[in-house]
């Protein structure tokens, strides 16, 4: 984003605050390197330069959509990670799930869930250049900053698969030969409590080192009801974690620089409970499993009260190393050789209380063994770039090799069985009574034994202990050749043609198994079997012991009913973790790709303040595995509920097809920039991630289009010396296609009948963000400095499968920061707010596990819907102090 050439400053004291504050340490404005034959012109927001296309380019001649923040901004609008971001970037959201290691980013309305780690990600993340494979893998303190360049629409010419609907590029700072030393206290409500500190130096005249560590502790902002336990902890949201990074630079020559680089970050935490945002008609069940208040009677989400049996805990570890080296050779008219090696591993281990109650109905462990994700990567990366008087030109070479392991797991509480069992008698009961057979039960037997009379298992054995333990192992390896060349055939005109080819392949192993026997499933299949001589025998006996009605009826017509009633009741017994059909499988799964992507852009400077654009490219993201229990009517990955495991839970990639118009102006002398993008993409095979009560299904959708406008402003008024205005509003229309082949997409009873034609989940129809920074002098020797940043989201749902209950109204989320300090930057005390007038938001909304039986129907009093809040208000002081 905003670099800038160092000889002159006549930016608005705004702007000017950040270059002085960061001289001594790699300043976010002020680059090494100039574009060639622009040394003498003056340095106005016209001239900040960005590397959008992995070269130095100034942002108003780089024919993308970009949205850029250096160091300064985003520390005065108290960001930390990507998931803070979102306030300064239109059309971008970010939100988690059931772990902070479950994070999602979507550009333009465009992204994938991230529950599932077989899933890659529609926007990249890119560190130092270095390629983030995964949603979450890159979602930690920042730290130091040069800038962050949000770059919207598929980038996979230059970045690779998996950037389908944008890139997130990250660039920290750079180690300088001037010693120097920072360090931040800051304190807030919730109790938090944060210190980090940097110390930059030289090693002689041709090597520097920089490094910085932060931690961080602060108390949850969720309070928690536990019930009868085991959780003890009453608060959830809470945050613990520390960083470290460091950079060592080497500079043996005038044309070779080496940068080493090492990172390293650990998350101890609680997080996420879910709140009701609708209490359906299993909660009397529960209430009086659970021994009342044992789930939200009725629903409150926003008095930010879960219920949670469970513990929460989670342990994320993400480090690596990376080494890059850019080499100007002698050769090819000075072109720069650069290499970028990496290797990182990152792991989540969390545990979870999957009915979000304190019923003790399932669950799983904080343990590696039972939950454990992670993955081990290697990557490669070789560029060689050159330019001539007519041509920039750029070739590469990329290569991963990827190594993933999930422990998953689900253990099954001592509430599950009486809680199904009476749920799926209520079922079965209102189902007869309607054929005219009514269950009235006439030895007043509870409809907690229910299923165990139907299994012949004693009551309390059929489903207890750790039902799933599941092992997954995949690995990929990605290689990719692409070059991306710009003429200019004119003065005026440029012509870019970019293209990449990649091949990748995977390989899943998977094992399955139920610990403790899935006697419950195991024994309702063996009575339903039509090979078993004495096939309904317990079902029958269970039926007529609870109906006069039937007992009295015939035999074949006892058989017909039970037909009917039968897989029903099977299919409860035999969800996921508690099927007997998965245990013991073992699978091998493979796929290769070979796909091409590019793109062709025409750039016109009609004068030295106004450039238009229009650009076609096609981008890949590659397809996988669901790494869930998958189970079917058929077997297959397409069919319609039931119990058959699928074998085959491969998914294609994903492709777009995106065209863009743009507008790149500037105004006032170069201090003005305002700049629009049209776009229109079209998705094929988009891959959808959806939670149905009971499990993660993958669904590729034919076509999703998204369509609008994006308009973005930077303005530093030279009528208002100290005041810098950044925001932009962007208009999206992301839309499902009207044809979706599938049982799930059928109206009245799929379960994703509502999607076809309609608007996108996360896909608000307007966002806008805005941050104004004003700094003016107090006295010789004082400075102040104010910044408001605000984020603006029309209604959108927030369900994939956009179910009525799920929808968020349109909300603001507004930032303030208020610091008062000394002119030379060695000290200053900032108070900040952060969502200062607490607006109360959903992250995410999704079934009631277990708890949304009844119908999709919108309404439908027996669902439950769940959702994960938005953070409230936060607010503290920081303590800042420079060397």
């Amino acid at each position: 984003m905003l670099s800038q050439q160092p000889k002159h400053r006549i930016l608005a004291t705004a702007v000017l605050a950040a270059l002085v504050s960061m001289t001594q340490a790699g300043p976010a404005h002020a680059q090494d390197a100039e574009p060639a034959g622009e040394a003498d012109e003056p340095t106005t927001l016209a001239r900040l330069v960005v590397t959008a296309q992995k070269r130095e380019e100034v942002l108003q001649d780089v024919p993308i959509s970009v949205t850029v923040m250096d160091e300064q901004l985003i520390r005065d609008t108290g960001v930390r990670d990507i998931k803070d971001m979102q306030v300064l970037v239109p059309g971008l959201t970010v939100t988690s799930t059931q772990n902070e290691a479950i994070t999602t980013a979507r550009i333009r309305g465009i992204g994938t869930v991230g529950d599932n780690v077989g899933l890659e990600s529609s926007v990249g993340v890119v560190i130092d250049g270095v390629y983030r494979p995964r949603n979450s893998v890159g979602f930690g303190d920042l730290g130091e900053l040069e800038r962050i360049e949000v770059l919207k629409g598929p980038q996979g010419t230059v970045f690779g698969k998996n950037t389908s609907a944008g890139v997130i590029n990250i660039m920290t700072r750079r180690p300088s030969y001037t010693q120097s030393a920072e360090g931040e206290v800051t304190v807030g409500n919730y109790g938090a409590v944060g210190v980090s500190g940097a110390y930059n130096d030289a090693f002689g005249d041709n090597a520097a080192f920089s490094i910085y560590a932060a931690k961080r502790k602060r108390d949850g902002w969720m309070d928690v009801r536990t019930g009868a336990g085991p959780r003890v902890e009453d608060e959830d949201y809470d945050q613990n974690y520390h960083t470290l990074r460091g950079k060592l630079l080497f500079e043996p020559t005038d044309s070779v620089d080496i940068q080493f680089a090492a990172d390293f970050t650990s998350r101890e935490e609680n997080c996420c409970t879910a709140v009701q945002l609708v209490t359906g008609g299993t909660a009397p069940i529960i209430q009086a499993l659970g021994g009342g208040d044992a789930i939200a009677m009725p629903a409150d989400p926003f008095a930010r009260v879960a219920y949670s049996n469970r513990s929460t805990e989670q342990d994320i570890k993400d480090k690596g190393v990376s080494a890059q080296v850019d080499w100007e050779l002698g050769a090819l008219g000075g072109a720069t050789l650069t290499s970028i090696s990496a290797y990182r591993e990152w792991q989540a281990i969390n545990g979870l209380d999957f009915d979000f109650t304190t019923a003790d109905i399932i669950y799983r462990n904080a343990d590696q063994d039972e939950s454990f994700s992670g993955f081990e990567t290697f990557s490669q990366e070789l560029r060689l770039t050159g330019a001539t008087d007519s041509i920039d030109w750029m070739v590469g070479f990329f290569y991963s090799d990827e190594d993933l392991a999930r422990n998953d797991s689900y253990r099954v509480g001592a509430h599950y069985e009486p809680y199904l069992s009476t749920l799926v008698y209520q079922n079965v009961a209102q189902s007869l009574a309607a054929a005219g057979v009514p269950l009235d039960n006439p030895l007043g037997l509870p409809a907690a034994a229910f299923l165990s009379q139907v299994s012949g298992v004693p009551y309390g054995s059929n489903f207890g202990g750790l039902g799933a333990l599941d092992r997954h192992d995949q690995s990929a390896k990605s290689m990719a050749l692409f070059t991306n060349n710009t003429w200019h055939a004119t003065d005026a005109l440029d012509l870019t043609l970019g293209l990449r080819y990649t091949r990748e392949e995977k390989e899943l192993h998977s094992v399955y198994s139920n610990p403790n026997g899935s006697l419950g499933c195991g024994s309702a299949l063996i009575d339903q079997n039509p090979a078993n001589p004495a096939r309904f025998a317990q079902l029958r006996s269970a039926l007529a012991s609870r109906s006069t009605a039937f007992a009295s009826l015939p035999a074949p017509v006892q058989d017909a009913i039970m037909a009917q009633t039968g897989p029903g009741i099977a299919g409860f017994m035999c969800l996921p973790w508690a099927n007997a059909l998965h245990d013991g499988r073992d699978t091998f799964q493979e796929r290769t790709e070979n796909e091409w992507s590019g793109t062709v852009k025409a750039a016109y400077r009609w004068n030295d303040s106004v450039m238009t654009y229009a650009s076609a490219a096609r981008g890949y993201k590659g397809g996988g595995f669901n790494l869930d229990r998958v189970q079917s009517s058929d077997g297959l990955s397409s069919g319609g509920p039931g119990i058959t495991p699928v074998d085959d839970t491969s998914f294609p990639g994903e492709f777009v097809n995106s065209f863009e118009l743009g507008a790149k102006t500037s105004w006032a002398g170069g201090n003005l920039l305002l700049n629009a993008t049209a776009f229109h993409q079209t998705y094929d095979d988009f891959q959808l991630n959806s939670f149905l009560g009971t499990s993660f299904v993958v669904r590729s959708i034919p076509e999703v289009v998204s369509k609008g406008v994006d308009t973005e402003i930077l303005w530093q008024p030279a009528a208002a010396p100290g005041l810098m205005l950044q925001g932009g509003l962007m208009y999206t229309d992301t839309t499902f296609g009207d044809d979706i082949p599938g049982a799930d997409f059928q109206a009245p009873g799929g379960a994703l009948y509502k999607l076809p034609g309609a608007r996108m989940p996360f896909a608000p129809e307007w966002s806008g963000s805005l941050s104004a920074t004003y700094e003016w002098d107090l006295g010789d020797r004082l400075l102040a400095r104010f910044n408001a940043g605000a984020k603006y989201m029309s209604d959108f749902n927030t369900g994939s499968d956009l179910d009525a209950e799920k929808h968020q109204d349109a909300f603001t989320v507004v930032n303030a920061r208020l610091g008062l300090g000394a002119r030379d930057r060695r000290w200053m005390v900032e108070l900040w707010g952060q969502n200062i007038f607490d607006e109360d938001y959903v992250q995410v909304g999704f079934d009631g596990p277990l708890q949304a039986v009844g119908s999709p129907q919108p309404g439908d009093p027996m669902n439950t819907y769940n959702a994960f809040l938005g953070a409230p208000a936060t607010y503290g002081v920081t303590f800042r102090v420079r060397y």
